[in-house]
């Protein structure tokens, strides 16, 4: 085989498209006005930075380390941006790492260690209210809350409650945008502490003017002191109920149910009742002001071994909603709340599509920084594969990134010099919608 040496061409011709929408947006100024200012004699500027970093994850990187194995001699000719070493990128990244807090529960043994990192959140949300004014103008958000496992054995991570070290972080997301990160170590539960993480969400979001109407979360959020600081920011919760006597009496109220056929054979059966949970809680901690009405939303099933429930004396197993919404049917209320099912989603896409599982740092507060630049990264793919999938036929708004660089990023391409300009050169074909 003879082998003749060319000038070398660049397989991700199509990420100038990518860097070239996020210099029409203008996010260069965003990073110049929320982020450390750099000495004059800085070689790279935040914008080179981040570009190159978001950079590894649109040609399909998995670890910061693959920009300089794998991607850095094919990035360099690019015009946007200077690319530093994986190593600049993360003392940069240290930089903006705020120190961790510890805290212990109110009635547990175990200290929290909590980090949280307010200038990059409120930087996110400058960013999300740039690439979609119109949807955060709105009063009718919907905010998603949820703990996801990431498992890990760097020097700080704690073993979790399924016996295996990793960090814990709370996230909070709108629609499909992620708009508030915090984390936490593997051993603190999901509800301890978790209205003061809430808290800190729901005033960055009103500093940026994001007003949220309703709040979804599963039952780790069913508690007396995390409803009330939520209420304070909403006007409707949705919580799933965590099952005690008090709820199983309630059960025992209803006396209408509505028999539910499902389309895979399934027979459920829906009712409702009004009550006033946390009476015991808010008398301990004298704040009966606070008690509020909810409404309870109650879907039964008989249960696979006919075993009775003591409470109720019925062979079934049931699913509670509660909220404070008694606008809504019954029916309306679970299929609203299901639809919080897509935050697992996200997390799968944070994981496996923007290097969640690839923590980089050793220490908590660290990967903190990591984990809010990598969501910002999944929101501005977010807008990019909306825009794009506009004008260019072969794609779609729903496609995972990895669908998106084999069909748009991976382009051959090099930048020439022609006409004393400097042009890019495809080798193949964008099929732009004109």
């Amino acid at each position: 085989m003879k082998i003749l040496n060319s000038a070398p061409i660049s397989p991700f011709g199509g990420l100038n498209f990518v860097l070239k929408e996020f210099d029409n947006l203008k996010i260069d100024q965003i990073f110049k006005d929320n982020l450390p200012k750099l000495s004059s004699n800085s070689k790279y500027k935040w914008k080179d930075i981040l570009y190159s970093f978001w950079s590894i994850y649109f040609c399909g990187g998995e670890s910061i380390e693959d920009l300089g194995h794998n991607f850095k001699n094919f990035l360099c000719d690019i015009p946007y941006m200077n690319v530093p070493s994986p190593d600049r990128i993360l003392s940069r990244f240290k930089e903006l790492s705020v120190p961790k807090s510890f805290r212990k529960s109110p009635r547990g043994k175990a200290i929290n260690e909590l980090s949280e990192n307010k200038a990059l959140n409120s930087l996110n949300i400058k960013l999300l209210k740039k690439l979609n004014p119109k949807k955060y103008t709105r009063n009718d958000l919907t905010l998603d809350y949820d703990n996801t496992i990431i498992y890990t054995e760097k020097a700080d991570a704690k073993n979790t409650y399924l016996k295996a070290f990793g960090y814990q972080p709370g996230v909070a997301i709108i629609g499909n945008d992620i708009v508030g990160v915090q984390n936490r170590n593997g051993n603190s539960v999901a509800y301890a502490l978790q209205d003061e993480t809430l808290k800190v969400i729901f005033e960055n979001l009103k500093s940026e003017g994001v007003q949220v109407k309703n709040f979804r979360a599963d039952s780790a959020s069913y508690n007396f002191n995390i409803l009330s600081l939520v209420n304070q920011y909403v006007d409707n919760v949705f919580v799933r109920v965590k099952m005690s006597e008090s709820v199983y009496e309630v059960i025992n109220s209803i006396d209408k149910w509505t028999q539910i056929d499902t389309k895979d054979g399934r027979t459920l059966y829906r009712g409702s009742a009004v009550f006033t949970p946390f009476k015991k809680t808010a008398k301990e901690q004298n704040k009966k002001e606070l008690l509020k009405e909810y409404k309870i939303v109650v879907t039964k099933e008989a249960n696979c071994d006919g075993q009775l429930n003591m409470f109720t004396n019925e062979a079934c197993v049931y699913g509670c909603i509660m909220t404070n919404d008694f606008t809504k049917t019954d029916d309306e209320i679970v299929f609203f709340y299901n639809q919080r099912g897509a935050t697992e989603r996200e997390f799968d896409v944070l994981k496996n599509d923007f290097g969640w599982q690839n923590l980089p740092f050793s220490k908590l507060e660290q990967n903190t920084v990591f984990l809010i630049l990598t969501a910002i990264c999944r929101n501005l793919y977010n807008y990019i594969i909306s825009h794009f999938s506009k004008i260019y036929k072969h794609l779609k708004s729903n496609f995972r990134i990895k669908k998106f660089i084999f069909r748009f990023v991976c382009i051959p391409g090099k930048w020439v010099k022609s006409g004393r300009t400097m042009k890019l050169r495809l080798y193949g074909s964008l099929a732009f919608k004109t």
